[in-house]
């Protein structure tokens, strides 16, 4: 052993150095490998006219969601009480409109009530498998939320809407929960926790939870898009393309959701399965079901790495791509249909 005064030996520096080095090398392949390179090498559609008609009309549909939930309503959270009610109500209208048996799930924050919905249509072959859908409908408190969340409440609801006359074989369900923004975010009022530790204690299959969160934002120009260290290095810097997101254990299922979405979506798509300690990876409700030990990805468009109006009173729904956010939408609606129609594990 040397002592505190001896120099280490070159050789030993050496040889201490090329091992650190090549222990980095191979770490750095191995998680580009495993995390970062994993979205699927399909070829793309091109689009028909039906598909076209359906983006038309969606388009249309999201921007008078966005703008209701933004401008009608407005900010939307237990502080501003009336208005939190007002967003839970348009989701609940809307699916009763559906002809959907909404199931609402209470509980209260500050003695306020606050709700989570509900609504499935039961699979037919497999009825115990969930594939469950969710986005929240609260805003931090002086913010429209006109893209968080409005954007994804819109999508939710089309989704909902496109999916009404299916006979899946598996059961899907879509949930819009309170609560998910701060100071409620990984704490135990949050409405998507309150809503995964019901599901564990009935023992529910949710095979997969698909979370909605900021998805109405996009940009073509260089230097739109950035990135928690050290994802820059291997992503573009365009913030033209939606991002597929999940921790290691959702790696399958980010990827299997990829090729359903790039198989009949043209939309650009990028995929990450990450260590959730990675800054932003785990901000949104699919952070409460991997906390009840569900596989759950998020679908954004990276929220604050991209969009500059991020909690802010800008977050208006004059803000949005209404055209891209169609297309995202269409996509995942066709990425959805065909994980629920079919009989194969996730």
């Amino acid at each position: 052993m040397y002592g505190v005064n001896e120099k280490v030996p070159m050789q030993t520096r050496v040889i201490l150095y090329t091992s650190v080095f090549l222990f980095l090398a191979a770490f750095s392949i191995w998680a580009y490998k495993v995390m970062i390179s994993i979205r699927p090498k399909v070829g793309r559609p091109r689009l028909d006219a039906g598909a076209l008609e359906v983006i038309k009309d969606l388009e249309v549909r999201l921007k008078r969601h966005v703008f209701i939930l933004a401008h009608e309503i407005g900010p939307r959270s237990v502080f501003l009480p009336e208005s939190l009610k007002a967003a839970s109500d348009y989701v609940r209208a809307f699916w009763e409109d559906m002809e959907y048996e909404v199931r609402v799930q209470t509980y209260r924050v500050n003695n306020i009530a606050c709700h989570n919905l509900a609504v499935e249509i039961p699979g037919v072959m497999k009825p115990d498998e969930i594939l469950l859908i969710g986005a929240h409908y609260d805003t931090v408190s002086h913010s429209p939320g006109a893209n968080d969340n409005g954007s994804a409440v819109a999508a939710l609801l089309e989704l909902s809407r496109l999916f009404r006359s299916k006979a899946p074989k598996r059961t899907v369900r879509f949930v819009a929960f309170a609560n998910e923004e701060p100071p409620f975010f990984k704490t135990g009022q949050m409405g998507s926790l309150v809503y995964a530790k019901g599901c564990r204690e009935k023992k529910e299959d949710i095979v997969a939870m698909v979370c909605l969160e900021t998805i109405g934002y996009y940009r073509q120009e260089p230097g739109t898009q950035k990135y928690p260290f050290p994802l820059s290095i291997f992503y573009p810097d365009r913030g033209n393309f939606i991002a597929l997101v999940g921790n290691l254990r959702s790696k399958a299922l980010v990827t299997s959701f990829a090729r359903c979405f790039m198989q009949q979506s043209d939309f650009p798509v990028e995929c990450a399965a990450v260590f959730g300690f990675i800054t932003g990876i785990d901000w949104s409700d699919h952070w409460s079901f991997w906390t009840c030990d569900y596989r759950a990805i998020m679908i954004t468009d990276t929220a604050l790495f991209r969009y500059p109006y991020y909690h802010s009173h800008e977050d208006t729904a004059d803000k949005l791509d209404y055209h891209s956010l169609a297309r995202v939408s269409h996509g995942i609606h066709q990425a959805l249909n065909r994980m629920v129609e079919t009989a194969d594990n996730l």
